[in-house]
């Protein structure tokens, strides 16, 4: 059954006038208005810091465990070279490296046999030793690794420029490495001009302190060739 709006207005009436009376004895209005008039509470000061005062100890160098027990390391001087440069020489010749050929076991082995009969023949007051030729010595990188021991023994210790000079006299200079014991830049120079291949046997004579004379034994094959060029 609905309610009548007459009924309902009745009620509600009622219920405003009991909640308007509730909140008079709460008093909420005269609360609100004290909170308003009321002014906010200051704040507390900052307590102020003490500054820290610096302090210096002498404490003993922290090192690790490993290292603890043992004694401070020694260091020693160390001596750095500057690269050894030697001055370009310009060359016009060109190799046809298309139809090389390598050189068999046995024509090296002869060509190395010829080469060891030529330094006995050699005046025994200068030191000597021979030195077979591989690809790696006369294509591509042109590095000559020399004998370590004849090296300790007669060449320089530091890095310098050595002098090669072949059987008609004429000079090239080569840088000499020391540490590696070998020649590098000038050693293309001297390996193009004089047309070696794989399998020839040099043989280098010590003539002065950094002056070596060089003979060179033709692989079987390349003599020829060689003679064809000079012609």
């Amino acid at each position: 059954m609905v309610m009548s709006k007459v009924k309902y207005e009745v009620l509600r009436e009622q219920r405003l006038e009991e909640n308007k009376k509730r909140l008079e004895e709460l008093n909420l209005s005269q609360l609100s208005i004290a909170l308003k008039n009321s002014s906010s509470p200051k704040p507390s000061p900052m307590k102020k810091s003490k500054p820290r005062t610096p302090r210096t100890e002498i404490v003993p160098v922290r090192r690790s465990e490993r290292f603890s027990n043992k004694s401070a390391p020694h260091y020693k001087e160390v001596t750095f070279y500057d690269r050894v440069q030697i001055p370009r020489r310009v060359t016009n010749r060109t190799r046809d490296l298309s139809n090389r050929v390598y050189a068999t076991d046995e024509d090296r082995e002869c060509a190395m046999k010829k080469a060891e009969e030529l330094e006995s023949s050699l005046v025994s007051d200068y030191p000597s030793f021979v030195k077979s030729m591989l690809p790696s010595h006369v294509t591509g990188g042109f590095w000559l690794g020399l004998s370590s021991d004849f090296c300790k023994r007669k060449l320089p210790r530091n890095d310098g420029v050595v002098t090669l000079i072949d059987e008609q006299g004429e000079e090239w200079p080569v840088i000499y490495l020391a540490r590696k014991s070998g020649l590098s830049g000038g050693w293309k120079k001297f390996s193009v001009d004089h047309d070696l291949v794989d399998g020839d046997a040099l043989v280098f004579q010590l003539i002065r302190p950094t002056v070596l004379k060089v003979f060179i034994i033709r692989v079987k094959g390349s003599e020829e060739s060689a003679d064809v060029k000079k012609k």
